[in-house]
């Protein structure tokens, strides 16, 4: 069975799609099958970017390791049951075509709540949640006192993480392995920023996730975007002295990907 890997978390902006395009490349130049899917219907920054980078390649006459990338498949409502969901069937025969041929499954969330994201996550192998560095996003897993030190109680996310491990449990499944990344997480030592360090700490040893690293704020995702391309594609379309930022950010994807630790994966590119 194909191993999923949802990213996902209920805020928009946190950097999903990006984190998860260079997650998905990543494991498709490693030698990997990767298929993935977009469940954000309306907007599909995901499907956008597998699409963007189709076309390039195929202007540029290029063949780069790529994911795979499907779309829901459209179903007849009127042979559904009683009680039975269009989008729980929509998503289940995704899955199933994807399956046979690939060794990761990686589904990209909406930054909303939805029937369809709180489905893929109960079938999370892995759950991968970007967050960016600020009390804000914080919010999202749990709420913390007006001095931002302590712990005052999970928030919607997380409630909606722990349903999907009770479901996961009921179904005789392996748990949920949820990571954290931190993106744009500051430089300079700040008190915001050792602040989220504690409250992330505490939280992750009292609702069960662990912390990776993330991406900083760089304008390089920002261009690869409209071509497809990622930080690992710069040398195959003539980019030959990568810069310092450039570099660091590749460094930041290869320990990202070793945090992951997902079967069969070394993280040597």
């Amino acid at each position: 069975m194909a191993h999923i890997i949802v990213v996902g978390n209920e805020k928009g902006g946190a950097g999903k799609s990006t984190v998860a395009m260079h997650v998905a490349t990543a494991l498709a130049r490693m030698g990997h099958r990767v298929g993935t899917l977009d469940l954000d219907l309306r907007q599909k920054s995901l499907g956008r970017y597998m699409t963007n980078r189709q076309q390039f390649l195929a202007a540029e006459g290029l063949d780069l390791p790529s994911p795979s990338y499907a779309e829901l498949p459209d179903i007849d409502q009127s042979q559904l049951g009683p009680h039975e969901n269009a989008f729980d069937h929509r998503l289940s025969m995704a899955v199933a075509a994807l399956e046979p041929t690939s060794d990761f499954i990686l589904i990209d969330c909406p930054g909303s709540h939805t029937r369809l994201s709180q489905v893929a996550h109960s079938l999370a192998d892995t759950l991968l949640t970007p967050l960016n560095d600020s009390f804000v996003d914080f919010d999202l897993l749990a709420h913390v006192d007006t001095a931002g030190e302590d712990i005052t109680g999970p928030s919607v996310y997380s409630e909606m993480v722990w349903n999907a491990r009770q479901l996961r449990a009921q179904a005789g499944l392996s748990p949920i392995d949820w990571v954290v990344v931190r993106n744009r997480v500051g430089a300079q030592q700040m008190v915001n920023k050792d602040k989220m360090e504690r409250v992330i700490e505490k939280l992750a040893k009292r609702i069960g996730f662990r912390n990776a690293p993330g991406f900083n704020e760089r304008v390089i995702f920002r261009e690869l975007f409209p071509r497809g391309l990622t930080l690992l594609d710069l040398r195959d379309i003539g980019v030959k002295n990568l810069n310092i930022s450039n570099i660091a950010a590749r460094q930041e994807l290869r320990d990202l990907i070793k945090a992951l630790n997902l079967p069969g994966v070394n993280a040597d590119f």
